[in-house]
């Protein structure tokens, strides 16, 4: 028998103990790390949107001019989610937050 060591998601800490199962029954593990940033996590996401590739390649998409519909098509994921993670990237310059609206390609400021 081979046991494999958990590592914490955010901060790679080896202190991590089982916590349960989700409800798709996958292992659910909490970090014990004091000043980890997560602290509970599931190893393999059932669901592509979680991945950071994946919010990766939506900037990507983005920034070449994809709507939300076309990114979400192309990745298999919901709009909603291209939605949000477009809401958390912030602008490099300004440090504002840049929503692109689909239909008429506007940037909007969010404050």
């Amino acid at each position: 028998m081979v046991l494999e060591p958990v590592c914490c998601l955010s901060c790679n800490s080896t202190n991590v103990v089982k916590n349960g199962k989700s409800d798709e029954g996958k292992q659910r593990y909490r970090c014990r790390n004091n000043g980890c940033t997560r602290r509970s996590f599931i190893r393999e996401c059932s669901y592509r949107g979680y991945l950071p590739e994946v919010k990766q390649q939506i900037s990507d998409m983005a920034v070449n001019g994809s709507g939300i519909r076309d990114t979400a098509r192309v990745l298999k994921i919901s709009p909603t989610t291209v939605i949000e993670a477009l809401k958390k990237r912030s602008s490099p310059r300004t440090g504002e937050l840049l929503v692109s609206c689909n239909r008429w390609k506007l940037h909007r400021r969010l404050r």
